[in-house]
């Protein structure tokens, strides 16, 4: 007998699709209120999905899905350095 595996799914912010977790890049609080781009989607804190893309990341900034996500506002200057950690991963 072959087992299958369960495949967990979440869903995107961004785009509200749901895909498998290793589609996606998770946006994480830590306990000491920082935001982080958790790319193993191991590390502690609370966690928030988004696709692999620009767009997904300007919808969820634009209907504060993040802000929404995390339950903590969420400064400019965050948004901008997790826009330029998001273009790093899309050009690689």
């Amino acid at each position: 007998m072959s087992q299958t595996r369960k495949i967990p799914m979440r869903k995107c912010i961004g785009c509200q699709e749901m895909k498998s977790k290793k589609e996606m890049m998770r946006v994480i609080r830590t306990p000491e209120d920082e935001l982080v781009l958790d790319t193993t989607g191991r590390k502690n804190g609370r966690g928030a999905y988004l696709c692999f893309s620009k767009e997904c990341f300007e919808k969820a900034v634009k209907n504060k899905g993040l802000e929404r996500s995390l339950k903590m506002n969420i400064p400019s200057t965050v948004y901008d350095s997790l826009k330029k950690e998001i273009e790093q991963i899309e050009n690689e």
